[in-house]
């Protein structure tokens, strides 16, 4: 079997290679003054990712050099308590008029009705075409004020205020913002990208140890889908992205160099910015068959056992050597992230179960399935046409 073409398709995997993985992260330097990254769109929409702690104090100034007369911060009800005093004074100071709409915290804002509340609040505070929305919380509140953003008005400018270390380093960036749909994770929404994102890692210490854990699952992706020296990195300094300093606002910095790199080349996921998704055809569908339950599953353990159910696959395929495959695993559980299905707590139905569900995935193309897979740590790529067989008798015997 040719380790470039999964079994079951008439389409080739494509290969990854400069045009084919996220730029080079490589081994972070050690992290101190704050760190901006550029995001070179065409058509006058670049911006900034600012990356350091205590940014929040000052970001009232950041969002006045965006030339808006008010701002409307979105939060959910968790965030706002810790931080939308502090970021509603800054913005104040800085001359803007200012409102608060806030939802509660969770997958569950992802929803329909969550963003119709958003919207209105919106409209209700008189926020104007060029006046500003700001994502102040983690991934849901980025996707859902994004979103909002993108269709109130027919378009307002939003900048990303991300608080916790996924929303940092991954959904933050890239302008993918939307909702869930009982169908599936993530499939109403828009492009739209920020004008701004501010990433404040002080606002990681309050995180939970599960939710930094969650989130060091997308660290460890940008590794693992094409630069083996910087999963080689967190292999040894992971525990320093836990515990604070220098090393997590490198790690955040260099995911988002990482992520940066591909979406100029890939806005539209189009093509290469699908190996963004490495694991989350699976995690999707997990998050699906638990109803977005965070008590028994959030979306970065979904991704852990995602990787690690690519990686695996991968090596069943002949694509991948085995020990990498172990390796990866192994890391993530050292990391205290799942690893396998039997993990899922209160279990994740059966392989027919978790395979329809991923029918709804947006690689999904003329009804064939495509997965991103890997020919080892570093070398992930776009295989389309999977064969549903292979995928269930895989899912077979990771349930046991």
């Amino acid at each position: 079997m040719s380790a470039g073409a999964p079994p079951g398709g008439t389409a080739p995997a494509r290969e990854p290679g400069r045009a084919g993985a996220p730029e080079s992260a490589g081994v972070p330097e050690s992290a101190g003054a704050p760190e901006t990254v550029r995001v070179p769109l065409s058509g006058g929409r670049a911006y900034d990712i600012v990356v350091g702690r205590g940014l929040l104090a000052g970001i009232g100034e950041r969002v006045a050099g965006l030339g808006a007369r008010a701002v409307a911060v979105v939060s959910d009800t968790r965030v706002a308590g810790l931080y939308g005093a502090a970021v509603r004074d800054s913005l104040g100071a800085a001359g803007l008029r200012t409102a608060l709409v806030t939802v509660p915290p969770g997958e569950g804002s992802k929803s329909y009705a969550a963003f119709a509340e958003v919207c209105d609040g919106l409209i209700g505070h008189r926020i104007e075409r060029g006046d500003l929305v700001l994502a102040l919380g983690g991934g849901v509140v980025g996707d859902l004020a994004g979103f909002a953003a993108a269709v109130l008005r027919r378009g307002v400018r939003f900048v990303q205020a991300p608080t916790s270390l996924l929303a940092q380093v991954d959904s933050s960036v890239g302008g993918k913002t939307g909702i869930n749909s009982g169908f599936g994770k993530n499939l109403v929404g828009a492009f739209h990208q920020p004008s701004l994102v501010v990433a404040d890692t002080a606002s990681l210490d309050t995180l939970s140890p599960r939710e930094m854990r969650a989130g060091y699952a997308e660290v460890a992706k940008y590794g693992l889908i094409g630069d083996a020296p910087f999963f080689a990195w967190c292999e040894a300094r992971f525990p320093e992205i836990f515990a604070g300093g220098p090393a997590r606002e490198a790690a955040v910095a260099a995911c988002c160099r990482a992520k940066a790199a591909v979406v100029v080349r890939d806005e539209r996921e189009d093509g290469e910015r699908a190996l963004l998704n490495l694991g989350h055809t699976f995690a999707h569908a997990l998050e699906r068959l638990t109803a977005y339950d965070a008590a028994r599953l959030v979306h970065g353990e979904a991704v852990a056992i995602g990787l690690s159910l690519a990686f695996r696959f991968s090596a069943r395929l002949g694509l991948c050597p085995g020990q990498d495959a172990g390796r990866v695993a192994n890391h993530l559980a050292l990391a205290g992230l799942p690893t396998t299905l039997a993990q899922v707590p209160g279990g994740c139905g059966d392989a027919d179960q978790l395979l329809e569900a991923m029918r709804q995935d947006k690689k999904v193309r003329d009804g064939a399935l495509t997965f991103i897979l890997a020919h080892g740590i570093g070398k992930s790529f776009i295989a389309p046409g999977i064969a549903p067989a292979a995928v269930r008798d895989f899912l077979r015997d990771e349930l046991g």
